[in-house]
């Protein structure tokens, strides 16, 4: 069913934007009260998730976990500096532009006829340390024992992550139904085509280059790893919530993975930290924002201050819809001088394309976990073992003779 998934999705997608008008209100309403539902049962789960994929890579991984996290987090570093970098080329093309962007309307939004809601019993982030605490320290004390108990967690997390695939279909449609309902989607065509265009177009070009890079330049193998983040991709994009979508990309990132335990422990760490989308469509929705305004374009050298903090800042972000935004305020504030009304339209604009963020940060998660998997591997060792066959061989025909 998972190659069949991202089909299924468009379908859904395509059938809703064009019928979905022709279903009664009521209907529309007790669709989204069950995506909302499922999304917050998910939320619910993704502690226990998250604590026992990490546990396992603990447990597996114990003598250099440590370090695998600390390379883990430079990378997320790396990879969050370089792409708002590139988006200065692309905000500095959209500042030529003639744009004179306004609030948009408010919009008639559907409600949910019902909402059930599950406690937060626990933080994605204190499951993450727990896990990883918790299997560094079982497998110290106890290893045998560790590594039972890691096999046991991993048998339910993936019946868990089995059954929110099953349910993806269902959690998808009130979400589309919603976006339609509310006339989102046709806001964004409609208003702000061409920077939509512009987005788009550089947030593809720039996954597309990070896919084949990490695919070691193979033009079939990019395909195939983007195929395989696409479901999780559409789930972003239609929940507008990475950590929603999270047991998506894990099992993307596991079909492209060589070590799955790694795809594991790395999707979980930076699902709320590496936002390639934010990191390109913040800055250049800035630009806009500046240009509307007549406000100055910033030099490279005052936006490579701003990229510093930006990156720091992507730290305390919550991978929830209009999570990204919230947490620049301050920073487009303080090093891009922006007022109270450019703060408010660029936080109505990154709102309206939080669907397209969220599934462009989806797909550079899959995309910096596949390249994380590329750089873990060593080809030196496989050699070392290959001549230690070989030497082996030698032995065993010298001795024949």
């Amino acid at each position: 069913m998972f190659r069949k998934m991202p089909f299924i999705l468009l379908i859904i997608i395509v059938l809703l934007f064009f019928f979905s008008s022709q279903i009664p209100y009521a209907m529309q309403s007790h669709l989204y009260a069950i995506s909302l539902l499922i999304k917050n049962l998910i939320v619910f789960l993704l502690p226990f998730i998250v604590f026992g994929l990490l546990f396992k890579t603990a447990v597996h991984f114990a003598n250099r976990a440590s370090k695998i996290i600390f390379f883990l987090l430079l990378a997320v570093v790396i990879s969050n500096f370089l792409s708002t970098l590139s988006s200065y080329f692309v905000g500095h093309l959209a500042y030529q532009f003639d744009l004179s962007l306004q609030l948009p309307s408010q919009l008639n939004l559907l409600q949910a006829s019902w909402q059930l809601s599950f406690p937060r019993w626990l933080a994605n982030d204190q499951a993450m340390v727990a896990g990883l605490l918790g299997g560094i320290l079982c497998s110290w004390l106890k290893p045998h024992s560790a590594k039972k108990i890691a096999m046991k967690i991993e048998k339910v997390v993936a019946l868990a992550l089995k059954g929110i695939l099953l349910a993806v279909p269902l959690f998808i449609i009130g979400f589309v139904i919603k976006m339609n309902y509310d006339q989102a989607l046709q806001a964004i065509l409609k208003n702000y085509s061409l920077i939509f265009v512009l987005v788009t177009m550089a947030l593809m070009a720039y996954i597309t280059l990070f896919y084949f890079v990490a695919s070691r330049f193979s033009y079939q193998a990019t395909f195939v790893h983007l195929k395989n983040i696409l479901p999780a991709a559409i789930a972003g994009f239609g929940s507008m919530s990475s950590a929603a979508a999270m047991p998506l990309t894990i099992l993307g990132s596991e079909k492209n993975a060589k070590n799955k335990d790694l795809a594991r422990a790395t999707v979980p760490v930076c699902v709320n930290i590496h936002l390639i989308g934010d990191c390109f469509a913040i800055p250049i929705f800035a630009f806009a924002v500046m240009k509307s305004f007549a406000a100055p374009e910033p030099t490279f050298i005052s936006y490579l201050l701003f990229t510093v903090y930006f990156v720091i800042a992507k730290f305390s972000v919550a991978a929830v819809p209009g999570g990204g935004i919230l947490v620049m305020l301050p920073i487009l504030e303080n090093y891009l001088g922006f007022n109270a009304e450019m703060l408010s339209l660029i936080t109505a604009l990154y709102l309206l394309f939080d669907p397209v963020i969220t599934g462009a940060n989806i797909l550079g998660n899959g995309g910096f976990s596949l390249a994380f998997d590329q750089l873990a591997q060593k080809p030196s060792l496989s050699k070392v073992e290959e001549q230690e066959k070989k030497s082996a061989l030698i032995d065993s025909q010298l001795k024949s003779f």
